[in-house]
């Protein structure tokens, strides 16, 4: 039977007094080791942040100077069900806390560290995937998702730790097998959801169905879709894949090739001042044949057309043709693609596909 926590006045005070102590000792550690005391006070924040499941909610301010009635309230909600991977939550706080280990020594940061880590291994799927929010997921956040580099950021953390690279440098053997056996599963998961088209290996979606694979859609207005902006973090991840094999190489080509076909010339995002609309500007295409390559956020699968879409879930096919809110509110068009294809690209393929370049 669970048991229900009272937090005592008396006893409340004591424990906030025991952090800031702590805090304060640790400050004292860090320029020993050459550390940052802003990045050590953030830690701290992080700290407190964290869920008794091990992870975070997202968009808080990592940043912000705690009063006592911030740590009160922090403790009492402890115990929230609002632990996430979206907005890079949770393993943007696993990094921190690493990093602050490593600078002070601090076992409160360690033990932190690897309450997060034991959060993140506990939230893959049998699959490999990663949902958007753990435990008990509810509509599109049970999805597998690559949105905002929620799966990827995961992966890289595990990945680094499975490597024992520097800043992992404390963690035991058995949890980098474990981490690594997460990666491994992890991307076993990404070249099944990759799109194949008419027998084409493409890109993924943002995020795919978590039993399925199949691209689904999120809100309203992100569609199934092949996505001109979340793939490219997982390519990047794909290519740092060490000795990658037949399959690994594969889905790299076939996204990079996809990312080739896929790119818009000859067109410029810009920002037009008018004071008439709400934000006191409007965002429009126009023609510009000297512009670099773009991408679309998101392309409908087959056509490769680029999407737009208003809350309505109506796919339009220009950026003029849906409502200003959304026009002006969400990331539509980039320069996505531009640094895998002009340098991340070449110097993978000159050292795991020599013989065949898909861009040439």
């Amino acid at each position: 039977m669970k048991r229900n926590t009272v937090w005592r006045p008396g006893l409340l005070w004591i424990v906030i007094a025991t952090l800031v102590g702590e805090a304060a000792n640790t400050a004292g550690q860090v320029e020993e080791r050459g550390g940052n005391r802003e990045q050590i006070r953030i830690a701290e924040n992080v700290l407190l942040y964290q869920r008794s499941n091990g992870g975070w909610p997202k968009n808080y301010d990592r940043d912000r100077k705690l009063t006592d009635a911030d740590r009160k309230r922090l403790a009492d909600e402890k115990n929230r069900g609002d632990t996430m991977f979206d907005n890079g939550a949770t393993h943007t706080e696993v990094r921190l806390l690493a990093k602050a280990y490593h600078a002070t020594g601090d076992e409160r940061f360690k033990r932190a560290f690897l309450r997060g880590v034991e959060y993140m291994l506990q939230a893959q799927y049998d699959n490999g995937g990663w949902p958007q929010a753990y435990p008990n997921p509810r509509g599109y956040s049970r999805h597998i998702t690559f949105n905002d580099g929620a799966m990827i950021g995961v992966m890289t953390v595990l990945r680094d730790m499975a490597r024992g690279t520097p800043r992992y440098g404390f963690v035991d053997k058995d949890l980098r097998s474990r981490a690594g056996n997460a990666v491994e599963k992890g991307i076993r998961c990404i070249l099944k959801c990759q799109i194949v088209i008419d027998g084409k290996r493409t890109a993924w979606c943002a995020q795919h169905d978590e039993t399925t694979l199949a691209p689904s859609q999120a809100r309203s207005y992100e569609l199934p879709s092949l996505s001109g902006s979340e793939s490219v973090g997982v390519v990047r991840f794909l290519m740092d894949v060490d000795r990658p094999g037949p399959e690994v190489i594969a889905a790299v080509q076939g996204a990079v090739a996809w990312f080739d076909a896929a790119k818009l010339e000859g067109i410029r995002q810009i920002n037009r001042e008018d004071t008439s609309q709400p934000r006191g500007y409007d965002k429009i295409v126009i023609r510009d044949p000297s512009a670099p390559p773009m991408w679309a956020r998101f392309y409908e699968i087959g056509t490769n057309r680029p999407i737009f879409c208003s809350r309505d879930g109506i796919p339009r096919k220009t950026l003029a043709e849906i409502s200003y809110e959304r026009r002006t509110g969400y990331g539509w068009l980039g320069y996505y693609a531009a640094g895998l294809l002009a340098k991340d690209y070449p110097a993978w393929q000159e050292k795991w596909a020599p013989d065949r370049n898909v861009i040439e």
